[in-house]
């Protein structure tokens, strides 16, 4: 294990230390203010500068992500709202959409709210705002590397409807610059039910400005509308905030490895500081991009997903595209977070 300059074993870092939480841990809290009041937070550091908050009241998401002091995210000036805030209804969902380094849209629908035969369904969905069951969180040894492991059990369900249950692991470890994802989503009902799921990473400043740039392969990029057109040949560098900015969007298929996983890498040449996202491109096969340089809202999300159609689950439905889990049926995502420091040379 490398930290600090030096490669240590579990006997030689013992020696210098009272606690491992003096080099690297997990604590959980509870916010104690404001719309925050009540919810679970499960705060992590690794040792390196690198430190985030898991939510285990929204869906085990990771709020607040930081390296060495510098933000590594877009914060909304909603807070991490306790999931008792959460309105369903239409775009209500901005109300307690936090950013963050991931957000988690779905689990059967994602995108603008729409009525799908019969069923009104909301901005991005409701799993973000479910609270976690069985929420667990160990450090512990493995030979002579320090493991972070976080996990727990999201239900989304009602009577007459769906009960899909998403299965979240979240682990790093000591010395480590690295946030591995795992999930698992099972339909545990008895009749196959739609599922639509995006991955929400949202960038912000200081890593994200008019000195950062946007890195990867792609097959094809399409813009969603006349806006994102004008962009089409930027849509991987970035401006310093503009008054009345309006968003552009795309949706990209990146070229993966001989693995099948997709590398998106965010540069910022001044800080010599970057972030990578590395995701399983066999079961999430789309990019979307929100790029928004506008004052207050300035943020880059990059988003893997499981369906390139824009526009709520009633269009995927109409455009034939519609993913489903037949009754007992699983399917895993798998992502890592990587923070990447360059040569100053």
């Amino acid at each position: 294990m490398n930290l600090y300059q030096r490669n240590w074993n579990r006997q030689d870092l013992a020696r210098y230390i009272g606690h491992m939480d003096q080099v690297a841990g997990i604590k959980l809290l509870e916010g104690a203010d404001g719309v925050e009041r009540g919810g679970r937070v499960l705060q992590v550091w690794t040792g390196t500068g690198l430190s985030f908050n898991v939510l285990g009241d929204r869906a085990m998401d990771i709020s607040t992500c930081q390296y060495k002091g510098m933000s590594l995210t877009w914060k909304s000036p909603v807070g991490d709202a306790h999931p008792a805030y959460y309105d369903a209804a239409g775009a209500a969902w901005l109300r307690t959409f936090q950013g963050g380094m991931l957000v988690t849209c779905g689990l059967d629908t994602f995108g603008p709210a729409s009525r799908d035969e019969g069923e009104d369904l909301g901005q991005h969905g409701r799993i973000s705002n479910i609270p976690a069951r069985y929420l667990n969180y160990q450090t512990f040894w493995t030979d002579d590397s320090y493991q972070l492991v976080i996990t727990g059990e999201l239900r989304q369900t009602r009577v007459y409807g769906e009960n899909l249950v998403l299965r979240r692991r979240i682990s790093t470890s000591m010395g480590s610059n690295k946030i591995r994802i795992e999930d698992t989503v099972t339909n545990e009902g008895f009749s196959p039910h739609p599922h639509l799921i995006l991955y929400d990473i949202n960038l912000g400043f200081p890593l994200l400005s008019e000195s950062a740039h946007l890195k990867f392969d792609v097959k094809a990029t399409f813009p969603w509308d006349d806006n994102a057109k004008k962009g089409i040949d930027e849509w991987m560098i970035f401006h310093p905030p503009m008054p009345d900015y309006q968003e552009q969007d795309y949706t990209h298929t990146p070229l993966t490895d001989e693995k099948g996983w997709a590398k998106v890498e965010l540069e910022n040449t001044s800080l010599k500081l970057g972030l990578r996202l590395s995701f399983d491109q066999t079961t999430l096969p789309y990019l979307a991009e929100w790029k928004m340089m506008g004052e207050g809202l300035y943020v880059l999300a990059i988003q893997p997903m499981n369906c390139n159609v824009w526009g709520g689950r009633a269009e995927v439905r109409k455009q034939n595209a519609l993913p489903y889990l037949k009754a007992g049926e699983s399917r895993s995502y798998e992502m890592e977070i990587e923070v990447l420091e360059y040569s100053k040379e």
